[in-house]
């Protein structure tokens, strides 16, 4: 496959929350790259988070050469350029189609090229068993319903394919006031019903940690690693500000699940 869409969405099939998302994206993807484009190009396209924490100290994907890699809710693909540099087998999959022509654009300048798929992550149009490794840095496996991503991410990877993700955690979820931008040191939400969080234009998901944790094993994952993400006393973001770094440093704004198929 060349870097062309592969035919998979169905406009018809999305989910109400997937339309929204998709159009909120496709409204915001030109400033979402003006404003970070620049960080993620600092890392190479290899950093996790808001704070572009780098995978070469992490090392959550391990081994990337020659491994078959779906990137699920790519944006404009930093993420499986840098993978392909690495001598990975990247496919890059987003539900917004001008995150999409972002991708090709930055795939032309770095002179590489892969599949670019436009489809949810919760319904993809791809083969059984067909990666090595599945992943997602605040991309679909955040916007999309986990109960139905989980069970994809499982249909879609090999026995033994790992599946990788990071996202806010319950805690800054819990500390998010209504009416504010930053989290505070007070718990304001309900943790046990945590799922669907609508906020201006978007919906995004977060689970309680037994929740995941019986999620991944109904699929038949094997839970290997939750990584809590503290950024350094120096970090910075071009998503946060240096309030929303102390509160970081305090408590687990981000995690990183790090899951395997059963072989």
């Amino acid at each position: 496959m060349g870097t062309v869409d592969v035919p998979g969405l169905d406009p018809g099939s999305l989910s109400e929350h997937s339309v929204d998302n998709r159009d909120s994206w496709n409204a915001d993807s030109d400033r979402y790259q003006a404003d970070h484009g620049s960080q993620l190009a600092a890392s190479g396209g290899l950093g996790w988070g808001v704070w572009q924490m780098p995978e070469a100290d992490l090392r959550v994907l391990g081994e990337v050469a020659d491994r078959d890699v779906l990137e699920l809710g790519c944006g404009a693909a930093q993420w499986s350029i840098g993978l392909a540099k690495l001598g990975a087998r990247p496919v890059g999959l987003d539900l917004s189609e001008r995150q999409l022509e972002h991708a090709r654009r930055l795939m032309d300048q770095a002179g590489v090229d892969f599949p670019l798929v436009h489809a949810t992550a919760e319904a993809t149009p791809l083969p059984d068993e067909s990666f090595d490794i599945v992943f997602s840095d605040y991309g679909g496996m955040t916007f999309g319903d986990p109960y139905a991503t989980v069970p994809e991410a499982a249909r879609l990877l090999r026995p033994g394919g790992l599946l990788a993700f990071c996202g806010s955690t319950p805690i800054v979820q819990m500390c998010y006031p209504d009416d504010g931008e930053h989290p505070g040191d007070r718990l304001l939400r309900d943790y046990f019903s945590m799922w669907a969080f609508p906020l201006e234009g978007y919906v995004d998901y977060m689970l309680p940690y037994g929740a995941w944790i019986r999620l991944f094993l109904a699929h038949g994952f094997v839970v290997e690693d939750l990584i809590e993400l503290r950024p350094g006393p120096d970090a910075t973001s071009t998503y946060r500000d240096e309030a929303d770094r102390g509160w970081c440093r305090r408590w687990p704004g981000e995690q990183i699940w790090k899951v395997r198929k059963e072989g």
